[in-house]
């Protein structure tokens, strides 16, 4: 399976951006997926998760009431809306998916994409 980011960029704080995850395989809608964010020197974390079927949501406290995760089944395609942004969401931003929602809201993940870039200025 391949994951395909997108939707990055540069924006002002306060802007906005929708960030969308493709999936290459058919099967997506069996997997939990989550976005995660690593910023330079520090660890990556997770941003938000959302199961198979989308009736289960995680959100990090950090950008909780400014992000939201969604998914297109049928397109195969996550989506994290992100609002009110703030120079600390500058980062590379990962999709990941996993069987498992238990492992995507712990961190991890079965197979990853390659990042988008997300660049915050004051």
């Amino acid at each position: 399976v391949r994951l395909l980011e997108s939707g990055g960029g540069s924006v002002q704080a306060g802007g906005s951006l929708t960030l969308s995850c493709t999936a290459s395989a058919g099967t997506f809608g069996i997997y939990a997926m989550g976005w995660f964010r690593q910023a330079p020197g520090k660890a990556r974390e997770v941003v938000a998760a959302i199961s198979n079927q989308a009736v289960s949501t995680f959100y990090a406290d950090s950008v909780n009431g400014r992000f939201t995760i969604s998914r297109d089944n049928g397109r195969g395609t996550l989506y994290l809306q992100m609002n009110a942004l703030k120079p600390e969401d500058t980062a590379t931003y990962f999709c990941a998916q996993s069987t498992t929602y238990a492992i995507i809201r712990a961190g991890g993940g079965e197979h990853w994409g390659r990042g988008t870039l997300v660049t915050v200025s004051s």
